[in-house]
């Protein structure tokens, strides 16, 4: 049994970066993965500016206590800004956003103030600089936006847009071959005989693979025969970065699958001390990478998602990061086998105000497909763990942060 650090280890000690760059509008660029580091190429904000609607004034021009009294000098809006000096005992009216004029460096928030005509009676003081965003605070000039690598959801488009910046380069989409195994296996829609079952591992996987920004192209279902399996898996490594099948790893006679590749290729096959997840089988075939994962759903789902999503990281470009753990209570008991990781299905829940707690879902195998759609992430229960006790802290993988 190998453990799952261990396959981790040696699956990206094989892999690199698969893919060239492109440049896209700014338009497209959401989902995709960032080819070069963006250096900001001005002062964000450009100018001290309000935080809020208000009056421009100098703080150095307050008293430390009481109220004060000012002459208007004038107003300044965003896209409007007031050209001229506020002197020594004046203020100017200013909107959110507009840049602080000449001779300021504080605003004065307009419910703490009351106008006489062109008199402003402060009536409450503001301290120095209050309500000011100063130049570049945000991000300055020559420093570092963003990084070669991110994924680019809607923050970092908008952090480019705020930039100038009309067009990105991205990495090109990662091309993935995707596979089922087996001639119990059918499409949905076509008659099933005895025995036979419609497949689901390979809607759920393209699914999954197009989440992470992946060009998949649906190759079918290999069927029982050496010889198709082997045409059918040259062709696809002569025109994917990537190879992805479900089942056909286990030891049987008609699982062509495993021999197939290692005539073409390299294949390691693992019995991983995971739960669910055995056999997993990595290799390539013809250079290509290839990723068999178990043909049971869940197991193909889970292995996919802590094996695979690496994988397709690595090759995409994209920054290598662990997924998000939470440390919650756990509101169930359980026991393990020593040694080997589990991951089970799990929700979040409530423990009363302020408490939330992870439970598992009732189901769970790895074939229950139905619980997948409940889950809303995994509960990952270590090698080293035997028992789990209501309220032990457990940590949990949000399904949402596993999918980017």
């Amino acid at each position: 049994m190998m453990l799952l650090a261990e396959a981790e280890a040696a699956v990206h000690a094989q892999l690199s970066l698969a893919v060239g760059q492109e440049s896209v509008p700014l338009g497209q660029a959401r989902g995709r993965i960032l080819g070069q580091d963006l250096i900001s190429p001005l002062d964000l904000p450009p100018h001290d500016n309000a935080a809020v609607d208000g009056f421009a004034l100098s703080g150095r021009d307050l008293p430390e206590s009481g109220t004060a009294r000012l002459r208007l000098a004038g107003r300044a809006a965003a896209g409007r800004p007031f050209t001229g000096v506020v002197l020594k005992g004046e203020a100017a009216r200013i909107l959110t956003g507009a840049p602080l004029p000449a001779g300021t460096d504080t605003v004065v928030m307009q419910e703490d103030c009351a106008v006489d005509g062109d008199t402003l009676h402060v009536l409450h003081l503001p301290r120095c600089s209050s309500n000011r965003r100063r130049q570049g605070e945000d991000i300055e000039l020559g420093k570092l936006a963003l990084s070669a690598g991110q994924r680019l959801r809607a923050p970092e488009v908008a952090l480019a847009a705020a930039l100038g910046q009309t067009s990105l380069n991205v990495f090109q989409r990662l091309s993935v071959g995707l596979f089922s195994t087996g001639d119990e296996v059918r499409d949905p829609g076509i008659l099933l005989q005895a025995g036979q079952i419609w497949d689901a591992n390979r809607w759920m996987l393209r699914n999954l693979l197009e989440g992470l920004g992946c060009r998949v192209a649906d190759l079918g279902i290999l069927p029982d025969d050496a010889g198709a399996v082997e045409r059918a898996l040259q062709a696809a490594a002569h025109v994917h970065d990537l190879l992805i099948t479900s089942g056909g790893m286990s030891v049987g006679s008609e699982d062509h699958l495993g021999a197939v590749i290692r005539r073409r290729g390299t294949l390691d096959i693992w019995r991983l001390a995971v739960k669910p997840g055995k056999p997993v089988g990595f290799g390539d075939i013809d250079t290509c990478p290839i990723l068999a994962l178990p043909g049971n759903p869940v197991a193909a789902m889970v292995l996919f998602l802590v094996l695979g999503r690496g994988i397709v990281l690595r090759l995409s470009g994209a920054l290598l990061e662990p997924p998000l753990r939470l440390r919650l209570p756990a509101d169930f008991v359980y026991k393990k086998r020593p040694g080997r990781r589990e991951y089970l299905l799990g929700r979040v829940d409530s423990r009363g105000p302020g408490v939330s707690v992870v439970r598992p879902l009732p189901k769970q195998g790895t074939a229950i497909l139905s619980a997948t759609t409940l889950a809303e992430g995994l509960i990952l229960l270590p090698e080293e763990a035997e028992i789990v006790d209501t309220d032990d802290l457990v940590d949990f993988l949000p399904l949402s942060s596993l999918i980017a």
